[in-house]
């Protein structure tokens, strides 16, 4: 099936602007982020196939990370990452949030993380005693 509307520079798919943008590693990632409301433009859920242009406001929530980037240009294919950098601008209220949250997830590593292997014995009666009723 071919698609019959013109090819312009102006106007792109949500989905294959975020990937040439390198938010995700692919179209479908994408898609089903989008499809899962993490991704907004302008404030509103969209739907994958929508047409972004230069200028529109998206907010992208990737795991515990939120950007808020501003449309500056599109690029059919997917290129480095300097160059695609060059396809949005970021708030500064949104790189300082992320910021933020990334030195906070730095000085507080995640629960567990010091434990290695096995536990002991004396480990797996108190893991019992926790568990049962």
């Amino acid at each position: 099936m071919t698609d019959t509307r013109p090819a312009t520079a102006d106007r792109m798919r949500l989905d294959k602007w975020l990937w040439a943008a390198r938010f995700y590693k692919t179209r479908s990632l994408a898609a089903q982020a989008i499809e899962g409301g993490h991704v907004k433009l302008d404030g509103q859920a969209v739907k994958p196939a929508r047409d972004v242009r230069p200028g529109d406001r998206l907010e992208i929530a990737i795991g515990a990370l939120a950007w808020t980037v501003v449309v500056r240009a599109l690029n059919a294919q997917r290129r480095p990452a300097p160059e695609a950098r060059l396809l949005y601008e970021e708030t500064p209220e949104s790189a300082a949030a992320r910021a933020a949250r990334m030195e906070e997830r730095r000085l507080a590593p995640p629960p567990g993380s010091d434990l290695r292997g096995r536990p002991t014995k004396k480990a797996r009666r108190q893991i019992r005693r926790f568990n049962e009723p």
